[in-house]
């Protein structure tokens, strides 16, 4: 509504609000509807706060869930960062026992699975506010910061938490443009009162600058239901705020309108008629498949071999089981579910990390999910051959070390991969949550293949191959390579049986096939064979993409002396004392 039409509107309804001794746009029947969060992927945002903040799921809109009476709606797009020190700092909901429900919340961040805790400085995770109550902090996986707290007279969704470098003039644009009433919350918070939510203002300090825009952060805005949406905007145009014509949006799910309006201190606010029911997700790009082996040549180096070099990365991969469950019937996924597995796989392995380590958080690399089912090809079912009486003893005896992991001594008492040494071979060419780079580099007769984790290098000669020694053994075995075709077959063997996969050490035998397959892919194959682990050979597939203007090989600094060995023998010398000083019988 534009020009003298929307004037005049404003007339009638800005007369129509002093005549009822209201302000002049106030509108007591607007509401708090949904607070909009940004995620990687919808349905485990479902899933996470389904399982830890008790919500419930929503089945007409598949990407929203109701906490405590409160809406959650997800879209899954790349985000500029956490909420944190925007103009809506957090969201906060309150519970019965706020101690138990944070040290439930801690055991899981113990464990990964997405859970992040906010310490205070003296390191604890709760802290009393007096007069007001009990609180702490965790974080959601895609940055939205969570208050947890103990309110007897509030359960539930508690509030939204603002940040202001004027409270009290955002309390009262809140109240004037929105209609919800200007009030000290417990009588010690700058707030305002919505009929079903409370939105408390903290004082944001001007030397800080001001609060960053929620605009594409984690929590990206607000979103009001008016039951006279016209009349609402037309007030709003009244108080000189930047409102967007209403209208019904091309993916919504519903006929409702919908019009945007910038808040105080970059808070994005969306004004929506009744019968809001959300925006259908935009569908999610699959990977591309590689191209036929058949119909692609391989460029070649000057001195004529296949050209595999470049900086690949296995992002895509990442998620992919080795084997395909007993029901899996092996065929590639939907692009749907090859995203939501992805995610899944980096929220069972943050440990704590914040978004910005996770390489293969969906939208932050250029490369889509694989869709592909399960790394096997062969045995054709997708499965691990059946293993030998030793493997399957060795097989038990990791899981029960897993069950119950003692102490740590020292560091030989620790993995390979904790101490910084090596993966092993082929575990140091899986993808995982971060650091997936692949440099591969050529001169005549050798390969170099560098892998970013643990920054370990292989040169392999593909020209001349001398016997392999029988008495050198090496953590890495010997790789020996040769060409046959466009494909770098590479032998390696010589293991020392101190980096064993699987149970597979000393007598591995484990052959790789790099085959450029496309422009931008590379199809990695490794047979294992070790039968006195497995009762036959097995081989598994990938693929790396090439991204030469992205990614790149930085520092892996991590090393056998570096914090956290000192950290993990010091809480092993804590722990032991804790214990020794335990009644008998207790842990």
């Amino acid at each position: 509504m534009k020009g003298n039409a929307r004037v005049i509107m404003c007339l009638f309804a800005c007369l129509g609000l002093l005549w009822s001794g209201q302000s002049a746009s106030a509108n007591e029947s607007t509401r708090l509807e949904y607070i909009q969060i940004a995620t990687s992927a919808t349905s485990e945002a479902v899933k996470w706060y389904q399982e830890y903040m008790d919500c419930e799921a929503v089945t007409a809109q598949p990407e929203r869930v109701l906490c405590g009476g409160m809406a959650l709606d997800f879209v899954a797009r790349p985000t500029l960062g956490g909420s944190q020190g925007t103009g809506v700092d957090r969201i906060a909901f309150s519970y019965a026992d706020v101690t138990a429900k944070m040290r439930s919340l801690e055991d899981v961040g113990v464990r990964g699975s997405g859970v992040r805790l906010q310490r205070f400085a003296d390191g604890s995770t709760l802290q009393s506010i007096p007069g007001l109550y009990d609180h702490g902090f965790v974080f959601d996986p895609w940055g939205v910061r969570i208050e947890l707290l103990q309110d007897p007279a509030l359960q539930g969704f508690h509030h939204v938490r603002l940040a202001s470098t004027d409270p009290q003039q955002a309390v009262a644009w809140y109240a004037q443009a929105l209609g919800g009433t200007a009030a000290d919350f417990k009588g010690k918070l700058p707030a305002v009162r919505f009929a079903n939510a409370w939105l408390i203002v903290d004082h944001y300090p001007q030397d800080r600058g001001r609060p960053a825009a929620t605009d594409e952060r984690a929590i990206d805005h607000l979103g009001f239901v008016s039951e006279q949406l016209d009349a609402t905007i037309v007030a709003l145009d009244g108080l000189g705020a930047q409102v967007q014509d209403a209208a019904v949006p091309e993916d919504a799910r519903a006929g409702a309108q919908r019009a945007f309006v910038s808040g105080p201190d970059g808070v994005l606010l969306a004004l929506v008629e009744p019968g809001w029911a959300g925006i259908a997700p935009t569908a999610i790009l699959a990977a591309e498949d590689a191209a036929p082996e058949e119909a692609y040549r391989a460029p070649r180096t000057p001195w004529g071999e296949p050209d595999l070099q470049g900086m690949w990365t296995g992002n895509a991969a990442h998620g992919i089981p080795l084997q395909r469950a007993d029901d899996d019937s092996g065929e590639a996924l939907t692009a749907e579910q090859a995203a939501a597995r992805r995610e899944r796989g980096t929220l069972g392995s943050i440990w704590g990390y914040e978004r910005e380590w996770r390489d293969t958080t969906l939208g932050y690399v250029k490369s889509a999910p694989s869709r592909q089912a399960a790394m096997i090809i062969d045995p054709p079912d997708g499965r691990l051959p059946p293993m030998t009486e030793r493997g399957q003893r060795i097989a038990d005896e990791t899981v029960q070390a897993r069950m119950y992991p003692k102490l740590a001594g020292g560091p030989e008492d620790l993995t390979n991969y904790v101490r910084c040494i090596t993966r092993g071979l082929p575990g140091m060419m899986m993808p995982s949550i971060y650091n997936n780079g692949l440099q591969i580099a050529q001169s005549p007769g050798y390969v170099a293949v560098q892998k970013e984790m643990i920054h370990e290098t292989r040169v392999i000669p593909t020209r001349s191959n001398p016997a392999m020694g029988p008495k050198l053994k090496q953590w890495l075995g010997h790789s020996r390579g040769r060409w046959e075709g466009d494909t770098l077959v590479v032998e390696v063997r010589g293991f020392n049986g101190r980096a064993p996969y699987r149970g597979a050490g000393a007598d591995l035998q484990l052959t790789e096939r790099y085959t450029r397959v496309g422009e931008s892919k590379l199809r990695y194959e490794f047979t294992v064979d070790d039968p006195s682990i497995w009762t036959a050979p097995w081989t598994g597939m990938f693929h790396f993409d090439l991204d030469n203007d992205q990614y790149e090989l930085v520092e892996y600094a991590c090393h056998e002396g570096n914090y956290g060995m000192t950290n993990i023998l010091s809480a092993a010398r804590a722990r032991e004392r804790l214990q020794a000083n335990e009644p008998a019988g207790e842990e």
